[in-house]
């Protein structure tokens, strides 16, 4: 049979993500195809769509592959009749209260369904929107790796990055006397941080102690005025245990007075004082500086952490994302190819497109400061753009001092108007210049300098999140640690192990992985769930999955069907929609839905072993797999370089296209006609015959990638270049 194509459809009840599902399951009934020991899933009258009231046994514990042509019926009958039946049940199972939180599911168009266990449906979704989603969070790996890191990582200074080890109290009075003298600040001791609760049985204590003060979510308090909390939020409690203005004679009194805040908080103490540079006429701006008894470095006091712990390793977690991007690894700043979109322009004729849309008015007034640019920086007005000098350039762009002329420079001026203006239509015509760019603090990595300065090896969570599977696999193959270390880290890294080899089976090894969920198609997200679902261990499932082939290299089918034999040996039903002609073969039971599509199918044609799909003469997927009938695979003798001039000479002079057209043209073509490996040398040197501003728009940077083009093919290139 020829090899499976897209279907699109939609359905009320198609899963949007894993749900699990649990049915009733009545006596069984024995007999039927494929049903020697009496176990199956009997579905009477299913009337679902387009099925025309079709009785079916579906065996147990096999792997079943319903197939047909598209639009026959057999994702009504999987997903829309068997799976959500199985949803139906389970939410009918919980209390009342439990089921106002979940959608309630009209009950499928069948008479009867027996025999029916738990389902789980993994049908095809791309990943949501959320930045914060990745391949390694989505499947749990990264609470693995931050568990890890928290247990046998080894701490290095940020700025030297020497090793680190505890701080002694007279390196901490050493480093807060670097504060200039005469700054006031407060000695506190956090007793709470980031933990939910009222905390009330705390608060007595602290006051019995003799304290007055404490700082609740970063307000001061007195002890008797101290507001209820609320249960269910996170909070960070501070008790003050001094309060000093800084002078040399206070030096004894503050090595106490952080003793006993030391004391309090097991080995943390915040100095809390107010900043010397803001105008007296603001109300006090207090910033803290955080020292720890357990890790610093000697040369650099400031480079000190906290006791370790997983929250510190999470982009989600304040204790743990980066400041100045929020944990998303990237920023919006404002791009000089949006602003100068046509460098082939002069200054005169409007190269700064992002002054040219703001009305007659704003028209008339940056058209008078380009002309007074180039009068202090001596350009001529028809220059065009691509000709200036790069210093002049840069001087346009950011701005600059020449005499006693200053030019506040295009993205300065872009970047005040974007701060300042109420206005969202202002705001909406000035988002159109910017672009994500890589957060300039944390280069990407999402996390605080001090949670990347702790590694394994040479080697922190960063370095390991931007691997593919194949490669952190063999990472952690190779992983030697210490007596210790290895003791303590055993069923953590057992645990990341199973997980990379499951994706790796099922033929994600390329994927790396802090790849955002949004960019991956949908039949990536599938098997990034299916391997999910094989590391869970669940037995006596019932598994529904829509075409898990799609989109995978044909070198990687049988992994694939290892994987979902697998399931099926643990005692657990597979149930798939698939075209896929090795899939079909592979199975052990096969229902072929036919005989045509909408109102002409919505039967059942044949059912029974694959090998006697191919001997019924009035199933059409039996002709194919019987070699009655084929599909004849058109150019797959063209190299890549030949189907690249086919795209450039196929278009009539008059179409001029331009490169990105051509490149989404030369993806399209080559996928469909040749059998080369993603990386042959020939896609290589098609890409590196790309200019470079279209590889920068295909590339990671601006993720995700054009939906024109397959993402496999494009990821397999582009991990090629970077090497």
């Amino acid at each position: 049979m020829a090899k499976r194509t897209r279907t699109s459809r939609t359905s009320k009840t198609r899963p949007s993500a894993t749900h699990a599902a649990a049915a009733d399951a009545p006596a069984q009934r024995g007999g039927g195809p494929g049903d020697q020991d009496g176990k199956a899933i009997v579905v009477l009258g299913a009337k679902e769509h387009n099925l025309q009231g079709i009785d079916v046994r579906i065996p147990r514990g096999k792997l079943v592959v319903i197939t047909g042509l598209s639009g026959s019926g057999k994702s009504s009958l999987a997903f829309d009749t068997l799976y959500a039946e199985g949803q139906r049940k389970y939410v009918e199972s919980l209390s009342a209260y439990a089921r106002q939180f979940l959608e309630q599911l009209q009950k499928p168009d069948v008479e009867h369904i027996e025999g029916l266990p738990p389902t789980i449906a993994i049908g095809q979704r791309t990943g949501g929107a959320n930045p914060r989603s990745t391949v390694a969070t989505t499947t749990e790996i990264y609470d693995y790796l931050r568990l890890l890191f928290a247990r046998v990582g080894e701490p290095h200074c940020w700025v030297c990055q020497r090793p680190i080890s505890s701080q002694t109290v007279s390196q901490m009075v050493d480093a807060i006397f670097q504060l200039p003298e005469g700054v006031r600040f407060m000695v506190l001791a956090p007793i709470v941080r980031g933990q939910k609760g009222q905390h009330l049985d705390l608060l007595r204590h602290v006051q019995r102690e003799g304290f007055v003060r404490v700082r609740i979510d970063g307000e001061m308090y007195d002890l008797r005025e101290a507001p209820p909390l609320v249960k269910n939020v996170k909070h960070t409690i501070e008790v003050v245990v001094d309060r000093l203005i800084l002078r040399p004679s206070v030096q004894v009194r503050l090595s106490d007075s952080t003793e006993v805040a030391l004391g309090l908080s097991d080995g943390l103490v915040t100095i809390s004082y107010e900043r010397p540079d803001q105008p007296e006429t603001d109300p006090p701006q207090w910033q803290d500086m955080v020292f720890s008894a357990t890790y610093a470095c000697p040369e650099h006091p400031e480079a000190n952490l906290e006791e370790l712990a997983p929250r510190m390793f999470s982009f989600n977690s304040p204790y743990g994302a980066c400041p100045d991007c929020d944990g998303l690894g990237t920023i919006l700043e404002f791009d000089s190819d949006l602003i100068v979109p046509d460098p082939s322009k002069t200054l005169s004729e409007g190269a700064v497109d992002a002054w040219r849309h703001g009305g007659k008015r704003m028209n008339i007034f940056y058209n008078r400061m380009i002309r007074k640019f180039c009068r202090a920086f001596g350009v001529a007005p028809l220059t065009p753009y691509n000709k200036l000098t790069p210093a002049v350039r840069r001087a346009l762009l950011h701005g600059k001092t020449t005499g006693s002329v200053r030019f506040e420079g295009v993205i300065p001026n872009l970047e005040r108007r974007w701060q300042r203006t109420d206005s969202e239509y202002v705001k909406r015509r000035l988002h159109a210049f910017l672009s994500e760019q890589s957060c300039r603090t944390c280069r990407g990595a999402r996390l605080k300098a001090a949670s990347l300065a702790v590694r394994i090896g040479d080697r922190n969570i960063d370095d390991i999140s931007r691997m593919s599977i194949t490669a952190a696999r063999k990472y952690f193959d190779t992983l030697e640690l210490g007596v210790e270390q290895a003791r303590i880290a055993e069923q953590i890294l057992r645990e990341v192990r199973h997980r990379l080899a499951f994706m790796e089976d099922v033929g994600l090894g390329y994927i790396t992985l802090d790849r955002t969920r949004s960019t991956l198609s949908g039949g990536e997200a599938q098997r990034i769930r299916l391997a999910t679902q094989v590391g869970s261990g669940l037995v006596g499932v019932c598994y529904v999955l829509d075409e898990p082939t799609i989109g995978l290299h044909q070198r990687d089918n049988q992994r694939l069907i290892g994987t979902l034999r697998h399931l099926r040996d643990m005692d657990n039903t597979v149930l798939v929609v698939e075209h896929d002609e090795e899939t079909i073969l592979a199975a052990d039971h096969v229902i072929d839905m036919g005989p045509g599509a909408g109102r002409h199918g919505g039967r059942i044609v044949a059912q029974g072993t694959p090998q006697r799909i191919a001997k019924t003469a009035a199933s059409l997927t039996g002709q194919y797999l019987a070699g009655k009938r084929s599909i004849t695979i058109i150019g797959s003798g063209q190299s890549a370089a030949e189907i690249f001039d086919d795209c450039l000479t196929s278009a009539g002079p008059a179409q001029r296209l331009d490169w990105f057209t051509r490149s989404q043209r030369f993806f399209a073509m080559a996928y469909d006609k040749l059998t080369l490996e993603l990386t042959s040398p020939e896609y290589i040197d098609y890409f590196h015959r790309l200019p470079e501003h279209t590889r920068h728009r295909l590339g990671r940077e601006h993720k995700p990638l054009y939906k024109g083009i397959d993402e496999v093919l494009s990821n397999a290139i582009f991990d090629k270049l970077d090497e």
